[in-house]
């Protein structure tokens, strides 16, 4: 039975339009990096950049590499909007893209996350299948349907998102709208909309509406007498945050998603009216049906499982930052940090302050400020300069946390060499304070 829902043959006018409209936005978030400063700012103006913990061996490109860089992924989105050589185009982009991901965190936002994780499921999908430059060339692959489980992959990583992003909010601060507020605040000088951004009753439907929307829009767009009124929706509240927050594609491709939520039929007829409508149902197992079964069913145990990590973890995410990425907690909270780093000569037994304007870039400063496993690493590079210049020293962190506007609280333990220490990826590391002991 299971075979038989999932390889049953459906239209594909969805995945057809979605291909094109994911390419396109590849291509503006690749050429947008380059035009409004990002990759000047995060790739090539500082020395170096806080990677992922265990992909210290992707650095950005030296000189003007990341624009090219950039550039060429750009080219690929075309090529994956058009449909040409569309597998690897798909595969290059999502290489190219997930080595820009991993490669820095200063600048973190999980629609980069959520693009990269795309990328990859989009691979294994018939995407080229028509209204594609490889139909062109080779008329013999052009079909008007595709596998069920095509949609309905798309359609659980999207609950999945919504979901934890859901569940992520139930938590005093965002309940009494004071994460609103600060945010809010932030915008306070937008022209036309800044005063009206800083009403109280306004705090509390984004605080509640937002707990709503992102818990039961995936159900109200399965279900048909609330599907329309459910897009209308979501075409506000995305827009909203496209304007308000500034962020990238991502509202964009939010609303991308809903083609596979509506009647092939209708996306057929309003975006591919000469193309045929598929109806036979036909049931096509493949040969490799179970490494698909078995890739997929691990891959989504693990997109299940990853955001729950931090309940396994000591004290409280909004403060330690541990399993707070991959975790779907958007938007959730204002931080900030006051943190200086010193180097003790074990020889010598002489401190040192660091300047971090010598060593960071301004966005690399709030991250070194506020994020125990950035400051784990700037220390490792503190240590190992001291060393190439004959030097072999301690390093020492003082920093205090803010967590949505609360008095700042020590985070780190000043007295423990931090440079010495091994980063914990699914632990608890003992020099990050709990609150409790402060």
């Amino acid at each position: 039975m299971l075979n038989n829902w999932l390889f049953k043959h459906i239209d594909n006018s969805a995945l057809i339009v979605f291909r094109i409209i994911f390419g396109l936005l590849c291509f503006l978030e690749s050429v947008g990096a380059i035009f409004t400063g990002w990759v000047k700012r995060t790739l090539v103006d500082p020395d170096f950049t806080f990677n992922f913990i265990g992909f210290e061996f992707l650095q950005p490109l030296p000189g003007n590499g990341m624009y090219y860089y950039y550039v060429i992924m750009g080219v690929f989105g075309l090529l994956i909007m058009v449909g040409y050589k569309y597998r690897f185009s798909m595969i290059a982009f999502t290489i190219m893209w997930s080595a820009t991901y991993l490669m820095q965190k200063s600048s973190y936002n999980n629609h980069y996350y959520l693009l990269m994780l795309l990328s990859g499921i989009m691979v294994f999908l018939p995407a080229h299948k028509y209204a594609s430059v490889d139909v062109k060339l080779n008329p013999e692959i052009k079909s008007y349907s595709m596998p069920q489980w095509c949609r309905w992959i798309i359609i659980l990583q999207l609950f999945i998102v919504y979901t934890y992003a859901s569940v992520a909010k139930f938590y005093p601060d965002w309940l009494d709208t004071s994460v609103i507020e600060l945010m809010m605040k932030g915008k306070k000088d937008y022209i036309f909309v800044g005063d009206f951004l800083q009403q109280k009753w306004l705090h509390f439907a984004l605080a509640y509406g937002g707990i709503l929307f992102d818990g039961l829009i995936v159900p109200l767009l399965l279900f048909k007498p609330t599907r329309k009124y459910a897009f209308i929706g979501s075409i506000f509240f995305h827009l909203f945050n496209s304007f308000i927050f500034q962020i990238g594609i991502f509202p964009y491709l939010a609303l991308a998603f809903s083609l596979f939520f509506f009647s092939a039929e209708k996306i057929q007829k309003l975006f591919l009216k000469k193309k045929l409508y598929y109806t036979s149902e036909e049931i096509s197992i493949p040969k490799l049906k179970a490494p698909l079964i078995i890739g997929f069913s691990i891959y989504f145990i693990i997109q299940i499982g990853l955001p729950l990590r931090h309940y396994f973890i000591e004290d409280n995410v909004l403060r330690t930052e541990e399993g707070h990425r991959l975790s779907w907690r958007m938007m959730l909270r204002i931080k900030s940090g006051q943190t200086s780093f010193w180097v003790e000569n074990k020889d010598s037994g002489k401190r040192t302050h660091i300047d971090l304007n010598k060593y960071l870039s301004t966005k690399q400063k709030r991250s070194a400020s506020t994020k125990p496993d950035v400051m784990w690493q700037f220390a490792q590079r503190l240590k190992q300069d001291f060393k190439n210049n004959g030097q072999d020293v301690a390093v020492y962190i003082n920093c205090k946390v803010s967590v949505n506007g609360k008095p700042y609280k020590t985070l780190i333990n000043p007295d423990i060499d931090i440079a010495n220490v091994e980063w914990n990826v699914f632990n608890h590391s003992n020099w990050i304070l709990p609150l409790k002991e402060e």
